[in-house]
């Protein structure tokens, strides 16, 4: 790595988290830190919840996974634009009119402590999943450029994330979001521009090429036949729609941003805002991962190293292709759209400790708890968090495809927690006991799915243990009146 191109990545790097430091004097309470006093505009959280999207999965592991295969997982980002309209239409007014800062305490409502405290559990789990991910993929481009020890790499940038979360809060974390989402923005544009102008032909050569393919149309949206044990168009479509609804719908990282927007109208926009742009710049991502196939089909010999982890390759690529000064911009997008992720997941986790867990259990032993308290706990639960977010991303070194990788975890953890929300949202009154057995029934069938006794494909164990969770608990309600 040029010291040009060092210099540019440590400004940025050392910059973004001073300037989410300075956002610490305006946080005096829990409420600041958890919601941001809800002050901010539409625009800031829209761009938030974009960048969040993004992370570093997007950034590396689409490109990785275009250049290995196709375009199949881009069905999943086709889906974005149902999540998103629902969001706005039902989900914004409906936590906005509450003004709980968890999105689990409407479950303890309807069906008692034991629904918020599983669906909050499931977030935990993937939220850490979702942090060691991408902990590991901002490790990858260092390793690469310049040799550095991927566990160093992590711990230094999970504790830099650690100390920007606790000190700013939620406040800093969408702020920076926001900067984060024109960053990478540009550097993917300004990436697939040189990619597409190195091709000897001009730009149409690297369509060419893809579509032409030995293995198959680099192109193609994957098979639309019927399996449901491979991940074609229709497995990838029916995935996406349910955890995109349960992203914009139930996760905390959404939810707790819908609240930081100073109106109901702005509320809305950020939901349509971030979900929408996240369409074309997903496909951006593909298609620098197609390009890529196309520009080292002409320039063979990338090492057996970087082509056994396609998640290697385009930080392969800007290292050896990139002039000075470029990379260093680059690679700060990479950094950029992998701290925003984390700083996100620390932020949002340490709020569900402090709501869901922290809180009830004062209420219980009737113990008043000071603000400074919650504070406190706050920034504790942010240091736990981010330190078991580093061993799992230590764990992750060994995974071949960070895509595939994230996916099923995030399948398996989410517990089919939609089914319970949709239960809570039936009008009338759904039985605890049927809620209860629906949630024992989705957890057996998401376990025959992750331990191959049901054979379906992985990515369907979020379908499954929804549809579960829902049909049994309604269908058990209908028989006990």
């Amino acid at each position: 790595m040029n010291n040009i191109d060092f210099i540019i990545f440590m400004v940025f790097t050392i910059g973004v988290v001073i300037f989410g430091c300075t956002f610490g004097r305006k946080n005096s309470t829990a409420d600041d830190f958890t919601s941001a006093g809800r002050s901010l505009p539409g625009w800031v959280v829209g761009m938030s919840i974009f960048a969040t999207y993004v992370s570093s999965i997007s950034y590396i592991g689409y490109p990785g996974k275009a250049f290995t295969s196709n375009w199949n997982a881009f069905v999943f980002s086709l889906s974005i634009p149902i999540a998103s309209y629902v969001a706005a239409k039902y989900f914004v007014p409906f936590y906005r009119r509450t003004g709980q800062v968890s999105a689990y305490s409407f479950l303890e409502e309807k069906f008692g402590p034991w629904a918020r405290l599983y669906a909050s559990a499931c977030y935990l789990l993937t939220q850490i999943a979702r942090m060691g991910s991408i902990l590991y993929l901002l490790a990858v481009p260092m390793y690469i450029l310049m040799g550095w020890n991927m566990h160093i790499v992590i711990v230094l940038t999970c504790v830099a994330i650690i100390i920007f979360s606790m000190v700013g809060g939620i406040r800093a974390v969408i702020w920076t979001d926001a900067i984060y989402g024109f960053m990478l923005i540009a550097g993917a544009l300004l990436c697939l521009g040189i990619l597409l102008f190195s091709m000897p032909e001009g730009p149409l050569q690297a369509f060419d090429i893809a579509i032409h393919a030995p293995e198959g149309n680099k192109f193609s949206l994957g098979s639309l036949g019927a399996s449901l044990t491979e991940s074609t168009f229709w497995v990838c479509l029916i995935y996406g729609i349910f955890i995109n609804l349960q992203n914009y719908g139930i996760d905390q990282n959404y939810v707790q941003r819908y609240l930081t927007a100073k109106s109901d109208k702005d509320a809305k926009f950020s939901a349509l805002f971030g979900g929408y742009l996240y369409i074309p710049v997903s496909a951006l991502f593909f298609l620098i991962g197609t390009a890529l196939y196309s520009y080292y089909t002409l320039h063979p010999g990338l090492p057996q190293e970087i082509t056994a982890k396609p998640d290697y390759v385009f930080p392969f690529f800007i290292v050896n292709s990139l002039p000075i000064g470029v990379r260093g911009v680059l690679i700060a997008s990479i950094f950029a759209a992998g701290m925003s992720t984390v700083s996100t997941s620390i932020t949002s986790a340490a709020t569900i400790v402090l709501e869901d867990y922290y809180k009830p259990i004062r209420e219980k032993l009737n113990y008043d708890s000071a603000d400074r308290q919650h504070v406190l706990v706050f920034k504790i639960a942010s240091c736990v968090i981010g330190l078991i977010g580093i061993i799992v991303a230590i764990a992750m070194l060994s995974v071949e495809s960070i895509i595939d990788a994230w996916w099923k975890l995030s399948s398996i953890f989410s517990g089919g927690m939609l089914g319970l929300f949709l239960l809570g949202w039936i009008p009338g009154t759904i039985k605890k006991s049927a809620a209860l057995i629906g949630c024992i029934a989705g957890i057996l069938l998401i376990g025959a799915i992750t331990f191959g006794i049901l054979p379906l494909h992985s990515y369907l164990a979020i379908v499954v243990g929804t549809t579960a969770i829902f049909l049994t608990g309604f269908l058990l309600t209908l028989l006990l009146k």
